[in-house]
């Protein structure tokens, strides 16, 4: 019995040293590879990796994967849409009406010797208030070619306050005429507006900046919505007279607009008169401001 426990002892021995003598981390034959667990921590060559040791760490069964993500310029749009856009910007007009002739006809009158007939000075504005706002609803842009050549309309309301230095009044009784009144105003003004449709050529010298430089010349075409002389006095108060006043329906006018960076100017000049033949008056209003739009 004792020489049985002898020799099981003996190659107990034996195992344990074998054993021993085994890597037990499971060491891999690749000696820069080292299997812990679940876990294989792999040290790289110096060569491979940049003159600096990499260690990854990585799970059995786990993929590497490696996405390469390249980035395009987004393709123009043969039409484009910019809503909204806003004018602001400064009224005048060109007069060239025989005052003589006109003052023979039958719009002008004149009710008091003292107040003097209607002429030049009284058709004078207060030009750094005479405003022009024009609201477009919508405007778009037409690809001709490479995007450099372009076809520009729209549609918007235009709006023109021209405020008189003046006593002139507009009224209608029962056909329209305008007299010098017998009371100043500190306020005497004529607002006109029109629905219009723009119709420009459009040249983007850098279609490829957003913000580079254009120019766009064209024509307009504006039907006449309303028309008002609005005035205000110590005596009377407010007042507002609405009525055509004799105003030409239709309005067509050369218009621009230049485009450097961020920044939109816009002009327009009336090729027709603001008022109907029979007035005999020769007015032709034209406009120049700032356009607030995206393109």
């Amino acid at each position: 019995m004792k020489r049985i426990l002898c020799m099981a002892a003996v190659l107990l021995a034996t195992a344990v040293n074998t054993f021993a003598q085994t890597d037990t981390s499971g060491s891999l034959n690749n000696t820069d590879t080292i299997k812990v667990g679940n876990f294989i921590i792999i040290k790289k060559d110096k060569g491979n990796a940049g003159n600096s040791d990499v260690y990854q760490t990585r799970r059995n069964n786990n993929l590497n994967m490696r996405f390469n993500v390249e980035r395009r310029p987004a393709k123009k749009k043969n039409v484009s849409t910019n809503w909204w856009i806003v004018d602001l910007g400064f009224a005048n007009m060109r007069d060239n009406t025989n005052y003589g002739f006109a003052q023979a006809g039958s719009y002008f009158k004149s009710f008091r010797p003292a107040d003097g007939p209607v002429n030049e000075s009284s058709y004078r504005l207060r030009t750094g208030k005479s405003t022009n706002v024009n609201l477009w609803f919508f405007m778009q842009k037409l690809n001709i070619s490479k995007h450099v050549l372009n076809l520009k309309y729209g549609l918007g309301v235009e709006m023109y306050n021209f405020r008189y230095d003046s006593r002139i009044s507009h009224r209608k009784d029962p056909q329209p005429f305008v007299y010098n009144d017998s009371i100043g105003f500190s306020k005497n003004k004529l607002y006109v507006g029109y629905l219009t449709v723009p119709l420009m050529i459009n040249i983007n010298a850098t279609p490829d900046k957003r913000n580079g430089f254009s120019f766009s010349g064209g024509v307009s075409a504006g039907y006449l919505l309303s028309s008002r002389n609005k005035q205000i006095s110590a005596e009377r108060g407010k007042q507002k007279y609405k009525n055509d006043f004799d105003f030409e329906p239709w309005r067509f006018a050369a218009i621009g607009e230049l485009g450097i960076g961020p920044v939109r100017l816009y002009g327009s000049y009336s090729l027709n008169k603001l008022q109907k033949d029979a007035t005999r008056l020769e007015q032709f209003p034209y406009t120049v401001g700032i356009r607030l739009s995206n393109w």
